[in-house]
């Protein structure tokens, strides 16, 4: 059982709740510091203060006052009008990690609604209510207003979600699980809409795949090295604590250990002395240590970001005050996430390149054409290269930043956004191209280590050559390769490579 205090969680915590492994609850100094905010919204209302974000209108018509009898309908209002999201829904996994992320927010107790209101965010994720949350129309400007109106329309009984698989009415999904519909008091529409919880649900889950990929990226490196014969001499350690970055000296580190003990590293140190290796194989650690550091940092901005107040205006009931700010600008994830998208591109760059030295005869005289035994005859994995080419520049498209792009919104009150939602589903589709091609070079570096039997590869390699061969066999003749990506690309997503 986790306990939501309104505490940072890590990337694992998030994915794992979004996998259904964890049950929620609310703590009770959470529940204490709820209560206390809720009493500093109900003395305003009360006593008929006006304050913005609990009887006034909202962006450009902060300035229209509300009266008291209007406060349910206005509330209400906010979230309906808002809900106007379009495409394809989120995955139940990232909806179900914004639940997750807002309630931990409201548990933080900045917010002013009732205890009510997050508790019903817990039962839903507890009892597998996911909202129906379409994936544009944020700007993540005042956060992710789209999508998070569509999560309180759920809440409210109303929209669309999803029960045990099956797409329903938000009103059908809450009365199959027995959960009671908010009914939503002063302040409590802006409470959930206003955030990041979107943009870090969507951004946070694909850099948790990313950071899986960028490790497996060297273990299909140090088959590739394996099956061109190279040297693993610029993975030294001295050679890396005299540059010390992190990422680097950790890339190194596991290069070493996954080519320890080569029989084929052995055999060719007398006859085939080589000095040096193309950068895509030498450079490993500087490249891929690199886009670790990259992961690292953006990993760092969502983890603080699950345990920050991003709504607006905020309450500090130990002052009795209501503050309105902007905390609900995605600017610190949205950086993150085109910094991630440029980084994983750079991988995958590298890949790629080392792709086309197994395969291409003009950069490598050792193997056979395409890794063919019958070059011309057959094309063995000519097209393997084509596709990761392919892959590559649909990633090179997709990595161009969001986050220096700005479009004024709500009458001009809004006039710098953060397109963080637009960085965080471009990283996930770059997470996706990036599975694919790592598979493409396990899968062809694996087919290269055929041509060094029987010597056998480093230790780690070969455990990774055996994963590959227990699904693809070996290409003895031309086939259709599609379902073999497809199939070790899944095995990277779902973990199976994790132990190497």
């Amino acid at each position: 059982m986790l306990e939501l205090n309104g505490q940072k969680f890590s990337l694992a915590q998030i994915a794992a709740v979004a996998g259904g492994a964890e049950q929620i609850a609310l703590s009770n100094s959470a529940r204490s510091r709820i209560v206390a905010s809720r009493a500093v919204v109900e003395k305003i209302v009360a006593e008929g203060r006006t304050v913005y974000g609990i009887n006034t209108g909202f962006g450009r018509l902060s300035d229209v006052r509300i009266e008291p009898q209007d406060l349910r309908a206005l509330q209400v209002n906010l979230v309906r009008s808002h809900a106007c999201g379009l495409g394809s829904p989120l995955s139940i996994k990232e909806a179900r990690a914004m639940l997750l992320l807002r309630a931990n927010v409201l548990a933080l107790g900045y917010s002013g609604c009732r205890a009510v209101v997050v508790e019903t965010l817990i039962e839903m994720l507890n009892r597998g209510v996911t909202p129906m949350i379409p994936e544009k129309g944020s700007v993540g400007a005042s956060g992710d207003l789209a999508p998070l109106a569509h999560l309180a329309l759920a809440a409210i009984g109303e929209g669309e979600a999803f029960y045990q698989d099956e797409r329903m009415s938000g009103a059908a999904a809450l009365e199959r699980a027995g959960i009671a519909p908010v009914a939503l008091e002063a302040k409590e529409g802006i409470t959930l809409l206003n955030g990041t919880q979107a943009m870090a649900a969507v951004g946070g889950l694909a850099l948790e795949r990313a950071e899986r990929v960028c490790i497996l990226a060297d273990v299909a490196g140090a088959m590739t090295l394996e099956a061109l014969k190279g040297t693993p001499v610029a993975f030294d350690q001295r050679i890396h604590s005299a540059r010390p970055h992190q990422g680097q000296g950790q890339v190194a580190a596991h290069l070493r250990e996954l080519l320890r003990d080569s029989q084929i590293r052995e055999s060719h140190l007398e006859n085939d002395p080589r000095v040096q290796d193309a950068y895509s194989l030498r450079c490993m650690p500087q490249v891929h240590g690199t886009v670790r550091d990259a992961l690292g940092f953006a990993r760092a901005a969502v983890e603080t970001e699950t345990g920050s107040a991003t709504d607006n205006p905020l309450v500090f009931a130990e002052a009795g005050e209501v503050l309105s700010g902007g905390n609900f600008h995605g600017a610190p994830l949205a950086l993150a996430f085109d910094f991630a998208a440029i980084a994983l591109t750079d991988l995958i760059s590298i890949c790629e390149r080392r792709i086309d030295r197994l395969v291409n005869p003009d950069s490598n005289e050792d193997l056979p054409p395409f890794l063919t035994s019958q070059p011309g005859a057959a094309s063995g994995f000519m097209m393997l290269q084509i596709v990761a080419a392919a892959l590559l520049n649909e990633a090179k498209v997709l990595a161009h930043p969001a986050s220096i792009d700005n479009v004024p919104t709500d009458g001009g009150k809004e006039d710098h956004v953060s397109m963080g939602m637009t960085g965080a589903v471009k990283l996930r589709a770059i997470v996706d191209l990036a599975e694919m091609l790592v598979a493409i070079e396990l899968i062809s570096a694996a087919e290269g280590l055929e041509y060094r039997k029987p010597l056998e590869p480093g230790l780690g390699v070969r455990q990774a050559y055996e994963r590959v061969r227990q699904h693809v066999a070996r290409l003895t003749s031309d086939r259709a390769m599609s379902s073999d990506i497809e199939t070790i690309a899944v095995m990277i997503r779902e973990g199976a490579f994790n132990s190497l």
